[in-house]
C-alpha cells in the first residue's frame, strides 16, 4: 500500500518536474550557455526535487491534511466560538513564524529588526485565520471580506515607502508555504464540517486567500512605523565548481541547514496536535499511526526538495535570467515567451499544488477536475511571468497591474460560482511556493541585474503577479463552467430524447 502510494507520487513528481528540466537544458546547450557548475547543481537539484516531491506529496495527504481535519472538527466539536477563535490565532501565528520562506524574506528587509518583522507578519496570518474561521461559522461572503481587505491594502500603499510595496505584496505569497498551506486548508474543511448547510463545503475553502492578506498589511505597516530608505537584497550566490566532489560537498554542507529549518517548522504543528490530541481528540493508535509516518514522510520530502530547489535551481534561474536580458537590441525581448513558458510548467512542480486539486476534486465530488485547475494555474501563472519580465526590461511600477488585477478579480467573484471564488483565491497563495522562491524571483533578479534596473522595485513583485493571475483565470474557468451547466440544464432530458426515437405511434402505455 504504502510503495504503491509511493509508486503514483514519483510518477505525479516525474511530470510536474521533468518539462521544467528539459526547458533549462535546451536553453542551456543554446541560447543561454551556463557554467557547468551551475548546470551539474541544476541537474543534482532536479532529482533532488524529484524524490522530495514525492516524499512531502506522500506525506502531506497522511499526516498533514488529516491532522488539520481532525483538528478542525474536534475543536468544532466543543462549541466554544472563544477556544475556536483562538486555536486559530494560535495556530496562525506558529506555523507562520517557523515558515523558511519568511526568515528569507526578513533577511531581504534589513532595516527592520528579523524579529519584529517575523511576529509581525505571524500575527497579521493569524488575525486573518481567526477572520476566515469566523466567516465559515457564520457563513459571511468570501468577495465583501476580500473587497474590504484590499481596499486597505491598496490604501496603505500611498503611505508606505515605494521599495517597501513590492516586498509588502510578495510577503503574502511566500508566507502561504508548502507545509502550511494543506494544514490549514484542511482545518477550514474540519472546521466547515458543523455546518450543514450545502454551502458549507465552499465556505471550507478561502482560508489561504484571507491569510494572505495578513502579511501584505504587517509588511505595509512596519514600511510606515520604520520609514526605512531602502531595501536591501543579497543575490544568490552562483557555485563555481570544478569538480564532482565540490558539488557534492556544496549540497552535503546545505543539507543540515534545512534539517533544523524544517524541524523548527514542523516542531510547533506537532506539539500543537499532540496537546489537542490529549485535550480533546483522543485518536486511537490506529487513526495516529500513519499520521506519524505522514509526519517523518513530509519532514523527509521537505529537506530533500528545499535543498534541490534552493542549491541546485536558484543559482540556475540567477544565471539564465541574466543570460537571456544581456542579448543585444531586441533579442533581450526573447526572455518573455521564454519565461512565460517556464512559468507555466514550473507552478506544476509547486507541491502544495497537488493537495489543493486533490482536496477540490473530492469536494466537489469531481465536477472541478484536479486537470482543469491545474490548466488554470499554469495559465496565470504564464501570464504572471511574462508580465513580470516585461516590468523588468521597462520598470513599469507593479502598482500598475495590480490595483487593476485586484479590480478584475474582485468583480469577477459577483459573477464566478462561488466554490470558483473561494478556490481561485487559495489558488493564488498555493501557486506562489518554494519554486516560485526559488526559481522565479532570482530568474527575475538576474534579468534586472543584465538591464540595469532596480531590483527592489522592478525584480521583486514577480511572486505578487503569480498570486494574482491565477486568481483571475481560475474564476475565467468558474464562469465558463456556469455558463457550460446553464446550457447542459437547458437541454431536453435524455428521457424525452429516447421516446422521441420511436415517433408517435410506438410509445407504449402500460
Amino acid at each position: 500500500m504504502l510503495l504503491a502510494g509511493l509508486r503514483s507520487k514519483w510518477e505525479e513528481a516525474f511530470g510536474a518536474v521533468t518539462p521544467v528540466a528539459a526547458i533549462v537544458l535546451i536553453l542551456s546547450f543554446t541560447v543561454a550557455p551556463m557554467p557547468p557548475g551551475v548546470l551539474l547543481a541544476f541537474l543534482c537539484g532536479t532529482a533532488m526535487l524529484l524524490v522530495g516531491m514525492m516524499f512531502f506529496s506522500l506525506g502531506a495527504e497522511m499526516a498533514m491534511a488529516p491532522m488539520g481535519e481532525k483538528l478542525g472538527a474536534g475543536v468544532t466539536k466543543t462549541k466554544k466560538l472563544s477556544l475556536i477563535l483562538f486555536l486559530g490565532l494560535l495556530i496562525g501565528v506558529v506555523v507562520t513564524v517557523s515558515e523558511p520562506d519568511l526568515q528569507v524574506l526578513a533577511n531581504q528587509v534589513q532595516s527592520i529588526p528579523n524579529t519584529v518583522l517575523i511576529l509581525a507578519v505571524g500575527i497579521g496570518v493569524g488575525f486573518f485565520l481567526t477572520v476566515a474561521l469566523a466567516r465559515i461559522l457564520f457563513s459571511v461572503p468570501l468577495n465583501a471580506l476580500l473587497i474590504a481587505s484590499y481596499a486597505l491594502v491598496f490604501l496603505l500603499c500611498f503611505f508606505t515607502p515605494g521599495d517597501f510595496i513590492a516586498v509588502a505584496f510578495d510577503s503574502g505569497g511566500v508566507t502561504t508555504g508548502p507545509m502550511t498551506v494543506p494544514f490549514i486548508m484542511a482545518f477550514g474543511l474540519g472546521i466547515s464540517a458543523i455546518r450543514s448547510d450545502s454551502r458549507a463545503a465552499e465556505d471550507s475553502f478561502g482560508l489561504v486567500a484571507l491569510c494572505s492578506v495578513g502579511p501584505i498589511l504587517a509588511v505595509l505597516l512596519l514600511g510606515m512605523i520604520y520609514r526605512p530608505d531602502s531595501v536591501e537584497y543579497t543575490a544568490a550566490e552562483i557555485p563555481a565548481l570544478t569538480l564532482s566532489t565540490d558539488m557534492s560537498r556544496l549540497f552535503v554542507e546545505a543539507i543540515p541547514t534545512y534539517l533544523g529549518e524544517i524541524a523548527l517548522s514542523l516542531l510547533p504543528i506537532v506539539v500543537l496536535f499532540a496537546v489537542c490530541q490529549i485535550a480533546f481528540l483522543r485518536l486511537n493508535k490506529k487513526q495516529l499511526s500513519p499520521m506519524l509516518v505522514g509526519v517523518l514522510f513530509t519532514y523527509i520530502g521537505l529537506v530533500v526538495f528545499l535543498t534541490g530547489a534552493n542549491v541546485g535551481f536558484m543559482p540556475a534561474g540567477s544565471v539564465l535570467g541574466q543570460t537571456l536580458a544581456s542579448m543585444e537590441g531586441n533579442r533581450k525581448y526573447v526572455i518573455i515567451p521564454l519565461g512565460m513558458l517556464i512559468g507555466y510548467f514550473i507552478v506544476r512542480a509547486e507541491p502544495a499544488v497537488y493537495v489543493l486539486m486533490k482536496q477540490v476534486e473530492e469536494l466537489t465530488d469531481g465536477a472541478i477536475s484536479g486537470k482543469s485547475l491545474k490548466t488554470g494555474l499554469s495559465v496565470g501563472v504564464a501570464l504572471s511571468i511574462g508580465i513580470a519580465m516585461l516590468r523588468v526590461l521597462t520598470g513599469i511600477s507593479l502598482l500598475f497591474f495590480l490595483v487593476p488585477g485586484y479590480l478584475i478579480a474582485i468583480a469577477l467573484s459577483f459573477v464566478t460560482p462561488k466554490m470558483f471564488t473561494a478556490i481561485a483565491f487559495d489558488s493564488g497563495g498555493v501557486a506562489s511556493g518554494p519554486m516560485t522562491a526559488a526559481f522565479l524571483l532570482p530568474f527575475a533578479v538576474g534579468a534586472c541585474a543584465a538591464v540595469g534596473g532596480n531590483i527592489i522595485t522592478d525584480a521583486f513583485g514577480v511572486v505578487a503577479m503569480v498570486a494574482l493571475t491565477p486568481i483571475i483565470t481560475v474564476q475565467i474557468l468558474g464562469v465558463v463552467y456556469r455558463f457550460g451547466r446553464k446550457k447542459t440544464e437547458e437541454a431536453p432530458p435524455v428521457l424525452q430524447g429516447t421516446l422521441a426515437a420511436y415517433g408517435d405511434y410506438d410509445v407504449i402505455e402500460l
